[in-house]
């Protein structure tokens, strides 16, 4: 009875000590717009590629987040393979993302992707939103071909 005893214990004993302790890291997962998850998600170079032959193209992609507008939260900026950024907007500007912080963070798209001639006026409108100076924004002066990519529904890595 006794070995019995000791052996139970003993089993705790690695039990407990092999139990990894909680992740002072963990992170945490939040949803904008549509429910969406990550199952499926296509890589940003594997995006690029398929975007490259299309106009248009209906996807849910891992991405980074360069920046999100410091207004509102009605924008963000997510890295293509080339450091480019891509313009996300939200789907009937039904929902928003935070305006600061996001920076590097991971993120899942879900929407439609088109290319856009962005005018002038539009991209001085986001140089101002993203806090660019009077200097920055005044030579923007030429319109510029874009991706942009209208989400139905984002998660955010914390």
């Amino acid at each position: 009875m006794k070995s019995l005893l000791t052996l139970a214990l003993s089993a705790a004993l690695v039990v407990a000590c092999s139990t990894a302790a909680p992740d002072a890291q963990a992170q945490t997962v939040k949803s904008y717009g549509a429910a969406i998850t990550a199952d499926g998600a296509m890589s940003m170079n594997e995006f690029a590629k398929a975007i490259a032959k299309s106009d248009s193209l209906n996807a849910k992609v891992a991405c980074e987040i360069i920046t999100s507008c410091t207004k509102k939260g009605c924008w963000m900026h997510v890295k293509m393979p080339d450091g480019t950024p891509m313009m996300v907007k939200f789907k009937d500007y039904a929902f928003f993302v935070p305006k600061e912080g996001l920076e590097g963070k991971k993120a899942v798209i879900q929407g439609y992707a088109t290319k856009e001639v962005t005018t002038v006026a539009e991209l001085r409108h986001y140089a101002e939103d993203a806090g660019k100076s009077k200097e920055e924004i005044e030579k923007i002066t030429e319109p510029r071909e874009d991706l942009f990519f209208l989400a139905e529904g984002v998660l955010i890595t914390y």
